[in-house]
């Protein structure tokens, strides 16, 4: 017997050598570990090396310099016993690169990807290769960090500002934000400022709103205690003054146009707000929204070249009036000076409100969708307004000849005008034209009337409509239609509807249309901006890792990319296949039962979380706990997010030495014992340590009758050392843009699923979408259906980056996993260590150690040299480094996070840069430079200012631009001056200029 399985194994090896495809009986015999000698056959398995950034000799020295000889006797002690966990992560062994994209690219094939006609907000489009493969696929722009450091941003804050002004054009409103997460969101903070702007609490939502963002603003609006209605908006009672926002859908989910003129102006004259979703391709030809009186105008930029990718990560847009400006949420790029009066860009007023205001926040957004508004915004430049016209007039042209094909055989549609969409009310039985589809392998929308919705899009021709006329048997072609009917009566072009006003009229709009042009455009902007192709951005609690080139390629697969969110469920098996592999490695990493992938956001999964927690505690009849704990520490979309849900936001205050004050929080659990909700914590700490008293903490929690939510954010400190699911806490929401190599992109998209205990699954989020959805990824595990509706858009938030988290872990595996976190505790202790005769680390654990991040105290050198911290952030520039995070959580103080990815060079060439500022920092101390002109108060420096023959500064040129020898091997230059960071700038245009900065 054992001579038989010697051959047959020796058999198996000479087919595999040969060629012969058996890599799923490969990978089980590597993984069940019959065989040591396979992992000698294939050393490339080896994906850790290439994310974690030291080699091993190198983690040999930094452990040194901090006192230990291996990497377990770090986490050991810096780890509490009480919560570590000793044994391998439950994952399966990893793959080599080449092996996983085997995998992956199987399972995207999984995918049917039948020509979809669905609609609904989410269309085929044509995404400009050159977009694609410039902006998509390019980690100048998908590394790139949110704007916050405008000197460094330039390029993507221009290319943002494109954006705002294109849908300020497209929808005719005044001004418009950076983006939004999806349509269903922003129409929700729609109907929320409404009510702040006017505040009456009942709120009006037109019946013919796409269904998915019905089910948004109802969960939205029922955790801040409103009263909704949905209905008939033409039989609304318009004299009301009742009513604080009316929501329409222009054109609605039918695919209807209506003349809206007469509710607005009657609304208006009760102080009622109108808002209403739009869909922008139609607006290129179809009177926007602005001309008739709309107040808010939300949607999607999302078939302005962006894949569908079963629902996102898509930009939503957001604009409204001027008068409305300062209750508008989410991020707004605003034009400036620099210090030499020259026009530059920044974010203004609205970008952190969370962080400022806290629970007083009116929205608890941080990650908007900067890289796919950047593709949108781009695909507007690249098309211009005539090809965006063109684009809009053979869809419309095409439906309107479907329409008159349908009607010429006695097919009925119920749309007197549209623009794309067209609802069939057929004159033979729906199952026959179901089965006509199938068979052609298309997909309509099939509403519970009878009727039939379908949506044509960029990419539909002839040749397709001639097919959907054959579902419902006409005998007739697009050419006989065309040669024999009379078109116009139903074009939009030819009736009241018309589009009368220009738009997308500046130059930048009108001169890239070649491809050389885009190309050299995409990338002047890509060489304005620091990202993670120049050198760490060690911002704390951001965790700017490796996002590797082989976890980013399953993004751009077809069968991922050209998936319509609401295609029947069976026709996305390799969807669900990905989302039971992840769903079932996040549990084994977390300790948790159930997983969420909808939130698509971290502010968003925070607010699912503690929803959930509200509806289980209502679910008890426990109506009165509505109080949250929140360490003062916190980050400030913690209390937003609580606020948002409904919560009453109770602080709980941090010691000296940076943990939580237990005395406090007991004090407070006991004022609050029958009133508690939850405590909202996070942990490690968010000062950057290990707290011994976490499980002692969420004991207490518990003993009171309350939940605890521990925010996910500082997870890359945990991942195969400990789990929250193990000491104590009942959900988390995990950034996957942070610990699970998903890009930040420039300030969006990201992802926050959440993770909760068996207790709450049943309150996780639904979507009426899916049949059979219980908030448990639209897997029906026989759990109670949720009672808490959709929180995002699409059922599975942005399901096309899922893949880049899929696959970290699978290249990982459950020894790579655990290695990283300890290599991103090793390299924040050797980053404190070696900084530590020039600044003081201000919090450590009672070992002396700090976790995955630690916080420099520079508040002294405002006395001593005024110098304060944002000196800090805009010298960092010169040498050619982002800034940590600034003045959070501690004001005046800096806090870094390496992460694992970066190597000992570029670790020491960091800290080398700050001591090199501290030396600066002494001169001026010690009299030898100027404490109002000199390097740091002078930061960032130009090549403008260098070269400038007037150059005035009591210091040498070159110590300005050159401090470093390693900033003239590779120098970045800041390319604009130094930008006031004080929001109340009296230069600041908050709304698009009509004139942009000329290219």
């Amino acid at each position: 017997m054992q001579c038989a399985l010697r051959l047959s194994r020796c058999t198996r090896l000479i087919q595999i050598r040969r060629g012969i495809k058996h890599d799923v009986r490969r990978q089980i015999i590597i993984d069940q570990g019959q065989s040591k000698k396979f992992d000698k056959l294939f050393p490339e398995r080896d994906f850790q090396s290439r994310h974690i950034g030291p080699r091993d000799h190198e983690q040999l020295e930094m452990l040194k310099t901090i006192g230990f000889t291996s990497l377990d006797e770090l986490t050991n002690t810096a780890v509490p016993s009480n919560i570590r966990r000793d044994k391998d992560l439950d994952i399966d062994q990893p793959i080599s690169e080449y092996e996983l994209m085997k995998r992956i690219t199987q399972m995207s094939e999984k995918n049917k990807v039948w020509r979809t006609y669905i609609g609904m907000g989410y269309y085929n489009c044509c995404v400009p290769h050159t977009i694609m493969r410039n902006i998509f696929e390019n980690p100048g722009w998908t590394t790139q960090y949110t704007p916050y450091q405008p000197e460094i941003s330039q390029g993507r804050l221009e290319s943002l500002l494109n954006y705002q002004t294109m849908i300020c054009d497209m929808t005719g409103m005044e001004v418009a934000n950076a983006s939004l997460l999806d349509e269903g969101t922003a129409a929700a903070e729609a109907l929320a400022l409404a009510y702040r702007h006017t505040k009456r609490k009942k709120l009006f939502v037109s019946d013919k709103v796409h269904p998915q963002t019905i089910s948004v603003i109802a969960t939205r609006i029922d955790s801040l205690g409103l009263i909704l209605e949905v209905g008939d908006v033409f039989n609304i009672d318009t004299s009301s003054k009742e009513i604080a926002g009316i929501f329409l859908q222009y054109p609605d989910t039918t695919g209807a146009i209506y003349d809206y003129q007469r509710v607005i102006k009657d609304a208006h004259a009760n102080g009622t707000l109108i808002c209403a979703a739009t869909d922008l391709l139609s607006l290129a030809i179809l009177r926007p929204p602005g001309d008739f009186g709309v107040d808010i105008c939300v949607g999607t930029s999302q078939r302005f070249g962006v894949p569908l990718g079963y629902g996102g990560p898509h930009a939503g847009f957001f604009a409204c009036r001027n008068k409305l400006v300062r209750l508008m949420p989410g991020r707004v790029i605003g034009v400036t000076r620099d210090v030499d009066g020259n026009d530059a860009y920044r974010l203004t007023l609205q970008t952190r409100e969370q962080h400022i205001r806290r629970d007083k926040a009116t929205s608890n957004i941080c990650t908007a969708q900067a890289l796919l508004a950047n593709m949108s915004a781009m695909f507007a430049v690249y098309h211009g307004p005539n090809g965006l016209r063109n684009i809009s007039r053979r869809v419309h042209n095409l439906t309107v000849t479907l329409a008159k094909g349908l009607e010429s055989a006695d097919h009925k549609i119920s749309n007197k005008y549209f623009f794309d969409t067209i609802t069939v009310l057929p004159n033979e039985s729906l199952e026959i034209i179901k089965e006509n589809a199938e068979r052609l392998q298309i997909n309509l929308r099939y509403n519970d009337n009878g009727s039939v919705g379908i949506s044509l899009d960029e990419t539909t021709n002839p040749e397709d409509v001639n097919d959907l006329l054959k579902i419902f048997n006409v005998d007739r072609t697009v050419e006989e239609i065309i040669d024999s009917e009379i078109l116009d009566d139903k074009n939009i072009e030819f009736s009241i509807f018309k589009r009368t006003t220009p738009y997308l009229e500046h130059p930048v709009f009108n001169i890239h249309h070649s491809e050389t042009r885009i190309v050299r455009y995409m990338k002047s902007l890509e060489n304005k901006d620091i990202s993670l192709v120049h050198s760490m951005i060690p911002l704390g609690s951001c965790t700017m890792k490796l996002n590797s080139t082989t976890e980013m390629m399953p993004s751009s697969l077809p069968g991922f990319t050209n998936m319509h969110p609401f295609a029947p469920v069976e026709q996305a098996q390799g969807y669900r296949e990905l989302f039971e592999q992840l769903e079932q490695d996040l549990r084994a990493i977390t300790g948790y039962d159930g997983i969420s992938f909808q939130p698509n956001s971290g502010a968003q999964g925070e607010y699912a979380g503690l929803r959930a927690i509200q509806c289980y505690h209502e679910s008890r009849n426990d109506y009165s706990r509505r109080v949250c704990l929140i360490p003062i520490s916190a980050h400030g979309t913690n209390p937003a997010s609580a606020q948002m849900a409904g919560m009453q936001v109770e602080p709980i205050f941090v010691k000296k030495d940076g943990s939580v004050d237990i005395v406090h929080l007991k004090e407070m659990i006991e004022r609050h014992r029958k009133s508690l909700s939850c405590l909202m914590i996070t942990y490690p700490s968010t000062n950057g340590v290990f707290e011994e008293t976490i499980g002692d903490v969420c004991d207490m929690v518990h003993n009171a009758g309350g939940q605890v939510y521990l925010d996910g954010a500082n997870m890359n400190a945990q991942v195969g050392l400990c789990r929250p699911g193990d000491y104590g806490s009942d959900v988390s929401h995990l950034n996957l843009h942070k610990t699970f190599c998903i890009p930040h992109g420039g300030g969006g998209p990201g992802m926050g699923p959440i993770g909760v205990k068996r207790h709450l699954i049943p309150f996780l989020p639904g979507h009426p979408a899916i049949d059979g959805l219980n908030g448990h990824n639209g897997i029906n595990n026989g759990e109670t259906s949720s009672v808490l509706g959709a929180v995002s858009a699409a059922p599975y938030g942005s399901s096309a980056i899922l893949p880049i988290s899929w696959a970290y872990i699978k290249l990982m595996g459950p020894k790579g996993l655990r290695k990283a976190t300890q290599v991103a505790i090793l390299n924040a202790n050797y980053m404190s260590k070696r900084l530590e005769k020039y600044y003081k680390t201000l919090y450590k654990g009672d070992t002396g150690l700090v976790a995955h991040e630690f916080i420099l105290d520079v508040r002294e050198f405002k006395k001593t040299a005024n110098i304060e911290v944002v000196d800090f952030a805009k010298r960092l520039m010169d040498y050619g480094f982002h800034s940590p995070t600034m003045s959070w959580p501690v004001a005046g103080t800096l806090m870094i996070e390496p992460t694992e990815s970066e190597d000992k060079m570029e670790l020491d060439r960091f800290c080398d840069a700050l001591i090199c500022i501290r030396k600066e920092i002494q001169d001026i101390e010690d009299g030898k430079m100027d404490m109002e002109i000199n390097p740091l108060k002078m930061a960032p420096h130009t090549q403008e200012q260098i070269i400038n023959s007037n150059w005035d500064r009591p210091y040498a040129r070159e110590l300005g631009a050159f401090p470093m020898a390693s900033a003239k091997v590779s120098k970045f230059w800041a390319k604009t001056g130094r930008i006031d960071d004080i929001y109340g700038d009296k230069n600041l245009f908050c709304t698009c200029p009509p004139i942009l900065p000329q290219q």
